[in-house]
């Protein structure tokens, strides 16, 4: 394995926190902090400035680091490499998701993929789509699985899968009776939102822009941070919501809610983003395929609904 102050040195950097550094590294913070001294002392000088409670990298941390960089990430290639001419998958892989596919989505596939490859550490970063763009631009992570639309021509894109929306109401609402919702009609009801940022709600907004609708005329009530959170209001008749058909398969089980399809119909697809410059492992490789193919093979399509007596 690389030098570990190498290692400890480089995340307390990239963090500039010793207690989150830690906590990525599943440490206690005095051994993060004794690795670094270390290393300080084998370079007889200072690499962080500490200054009320702040941490900063000095003159020679921003060498180190620029070094540290470059050094481990030729190391994980040359791990990589050796593992391909032996057949010997294993290593580490830093994943962020954002919230419905972490929550709905990926727990099967992370289950499944370690027991096929118990030798392969994967790590796992939750936030909204916005969140984890910003953390394959910054090298935080190695891949992301994001549900929209990815701007920075910098990173590479890959279609993962396609994933269903629809519109979920309260028990007893007056929609029940409806076999499919209207764009127009989303405007004449209290509206559930995710929070900005969400890949949830930019592709609702933009469904509403392409069939000529503003998406300010919502009446949007909640603004909220996660999939449960939108459920929970609208089983509580705050409003109705577009969300990921994924997202309510328990719900519509137990009969809480109601949900029918868009007309015109929305889909999206579910994107891999990772730097294009970067180097894929075989580990990433792996993953990729292993993924593409459980998450088409899981998705679930939404089913005809049958004919309702108003």
């Amino acid at each position: 394995m690389a030098d570990r102050r190498l290692q400890v040195f480089h995340t307390v950097a990239k963090l500039l926190s010793f207690t989150k550094a830690a906590e990525t590294l599943h440490m206690t913070q005095p051994a993060v902090t004794f690795q670094v001294k270390q290393l300080e002392e084998q370079f007889n000088t200072r690499l962080f400035d500490r200054t009320h409670n702040r941490i900063s990298l000095t003159e020679a941390g921003m060498v180190v680091y620029e070094y540290s960089e470059r050094i481990l990430s030729l190391y994980g290639e040359m791990s990589n490499r050796v593992g391909e001419m032996t057949g010997d998958l294993r290593g580490h892989l830093l994943i962020g998701a954002s919230t419905t596919i972490a929550e709905y989505m990926l727990p099967r596939v992370l289950g499944d993929f370690k027991l096929k490859y118990p030798d392969v550490q994967v790590r796992l970063h939750v936030g909204n789509t916005d969140k984890i763009v910003h953390m394959i631009e910054d090298n935080s992570i190695d891949l992301g699985l994001v549900e929209g639309v990815v701007s920075n021509k910098s990173l590479a894109t890959l279609k993962c899968c396609m994933d269903n929306m629809i519109v979920i109401a309260p028990q007893d609402h007056a929609l029940q009776h409806h076999e499919s919702v209207s764009a127009q009609e989303l405007l004449d009801y209290p509206f559930v939102s995710r929070e900005e940022g969400s890949g949830t709600r930019e592709v609702t907004m933009e469904y509403l822009h392409q069939v000529g609708i503003d998406p300010e005329d919502l009446h949007i009530t909640m603004e909220l941070g996660s999939p449960e959170a939108v459920k929970g209001a609208v089983e509580g008749g705050l409003g109705i919501a577009v969300v990921s058909e994924a997202t309510v398969l328990k719900e519509l089980a137990l009969g809480t809610i109601i949900a029918l399809p868009l007309n015109p119909p929305l889909a999206r697809p579910y994107f891999f983003v990772y730097q294009k410059q970067k180097f894929r492992s075989l580990v990433m490789d792996e993953f990729l395929e292993f993924a593409k193919e459980r998450c088409a093979r899981d998705m679930r399509v939404l089913p005809p609904r049958r004919e309702s007596n108003p």
